[in-house]
């Protein structure tokens, strides 16, 4: 599938430092072929989590994003937009409202407290998740008959 034939997803979270991160890299590494991820934060923290480039690095994936602002995505047509956590479901900005949407969230990673190992194991477990939910849901997003209406929630 050449690019004109990629779907476009935006991933909105509201830092845009770890969630929404690691889904538009594992996004981008996984599902080449079909998907185009964007991520973007409603209130973004200015930095990439390093745990979360500690865990994309540990399955092959060298993350080079930034946390970004939406605004900077004001210009992009989506076919359809993610959000990975509450406060961005409910402060999604309305020039979004063109693209599907769907709300697929996961705990903050960034909220874990404990030592370094304990921390690096919440980060893996919502990269794992991320895995198994987001990208299960957009490799089955074609072939479902039943595409969400705006707002639903999914997993």
């Amino acid at each position: 599938m050449d690019d004109h034939q990629k779907k476009n997803v935006l991933i909105l979270c509201t830092g845009n430092s770890c969630r929404s991160q690691m889904a538009e890299a594992l996004i981008n590494n996984k599902l080449t072929n079909s998907w185009q991820a964007f991520s973007a934060g409603t209130k973004p923290a200015g930095f990439v989590h390093p745990l979360a480039l500690k865990v994309l690095e540990e399955i092959g994936i060298r993350h080079q994003g930034r946390s970004k602002t939406i605004t900077e995505l004001f210009d992009q047509d989506f076919d359809l937009v993610i959000t990975v956590c509450e406060k961005a479901a409910e402060n999604c900005p309305s020039w979004l409202g063109q693209s599907r949407r769907a709300q697929i969230g996961f705990p903050d990673p960034a909220k874990a407290d404990g030592s370094q190992a304990e921390k690096l194991a919440v980060f893996r477990t919502v990269r794992d998740e991320i895995i198994l939910k987001l990208l299960g849901y957009l490799e089955n997003f074609e072939s479902s008959k039943d595409h969400p209406d705006q707002g639903e929630i999914y997993g």
